[in-house]
């Protein structure tokens, strides 16, 4: 048993310690002043806007068979109503005081659901990313709509703050994802040339790296001036990887998932101890709200889960 825990542990910490390894560097050049500000606005309009969508248009039309999988809405519906469900529980340890504290519920409840799922998977799952990539897409087709609604309004809370405009949930990724849905639902995937479909899937390649590069530069900008409380800090924590992946393992022992789909159940895991969704502290930057506060407790939340995620899936490898 201990051997078990350890490989599996020493392999995903291997993986997100590569991942982090980039990121770090990208914060590194980011401080240093190498990497400007302004350079990384525009990568990111440039992932979020063609890379990933290539990506999950790709993936999409090559690996979704909605056929022979028929529970395949589910994975939106968790993408939906897991975090929302989890802001409830947050809430608990902060009765009597939420109006005050509800910018910290986002960061214990949405994960970094594509950005730093992705590159583990294509690091673990080499042979099996395709499917992977799949999952991932299916669960931010229900995840996003809540993180840029109910996400956005609670991570900017100020006295005067942003409205929510539908056009934020309208995004390239959510658009590419539906659009390819919709093709394979209308079986009007397979129309698609080879040299069409080759080219956009090549240039989705590139998403994984930007990404990870991106994500650093982001946690790069992030002042360590100023910490959160050490309470607000073992409440968030407690429940982003704590409860949270504790629940994910139950869920997935009794339903016996692992001995059905066992990368579906990994996926799962890796999702459900990942550390808080980058966009968090973008939505801070651009839309208002506390950033130092929200960049300090999310810093801490990228360390913490250098050692967490590797922790979850091995105690799930042990247990299953």
């Amino acid at each position: 048993m201990n051997d078990i825990f350890i490989q599996a542990f020493g392999s995903m910490f291997s993986a997100i310690a590569k991942i982090f390894l980039i990121a770090f560097a990208a914060g590194l050049m980011v401080r240093k002043d190498i990497i400007k500000q302004e350079y990384i606005k525009g990568l990111s309009e440039i992932t979020v806007k063609i890379l990933l969508p290539a990506l999950i248009f790709a993936k999409t039309i090559l690996t979704f068979a909605p056929e022979s999988t028929p529970g395949w809405w589910i994975l939106p519906l968790v993408g939906f109503l897991g975090p929302i469900v989890f802001l409830g529980v947050i809430a608990i340890f902060y009765l009597g005081n939420i109006k005050k504290n509800i910018s910290k519920f986002p960061i214990a409840s949405f994960q970094n659901a594509g950005y730093l799922v992705l590159p583990i998977g294509q690091i673990l799952y080499p042979e099996q990313f395709d499917q992977f990539a799949l999952f991932t897409f299916l669960l931010i087709l229900g995840f996003n709509p809540a993180l840029w609604s109910i996400g956005k309004i609670m991570i900017t809370k100020t006295d005067k703050p942003e409205k929510f405009k539908i056009t934020d949930i309208i995004t390239p990724p959510l658009v590419a994802n539906l659009l390819a849905m919709a093709l394979v639902f209308l079986n009007l995937h397979k129309n698609i040339p080879d040299i069409i479909l080759d080219p956009i899937d090549l240039m989705g390649t590139a998403t994984v790296p930007m990404a990870t590069f991106i994500l650093g530069a982001t946690l790069g900008t992030i002042s360590f001036k100023i910490w959160p409380k050490i309470g607000d800090i073992i409440k968030v924590m407690f429940v982003k990887f704590g409860l949270i992946p504790a629940f994910a393992i139950f869920i997935l022992w009794y339903f016996e998932i692992g001995k059905t789909s066992p990368i579906l159940a990994d996926f799962i895991i890796i999702e459900a101890s990942a550390a808080p969704a980058a966009n968090l502290i973008l939505m801070v930057r651009k839309y208002g709200g506390d950033t130092q506060k929200t960049g300090s407790l999310m810093l801490i939340a990228y360390f913490s889960a250098i050692f967490m995620m590797p922790f979850w899936i091995a105690i799930w490898k042990t247990f299953q």
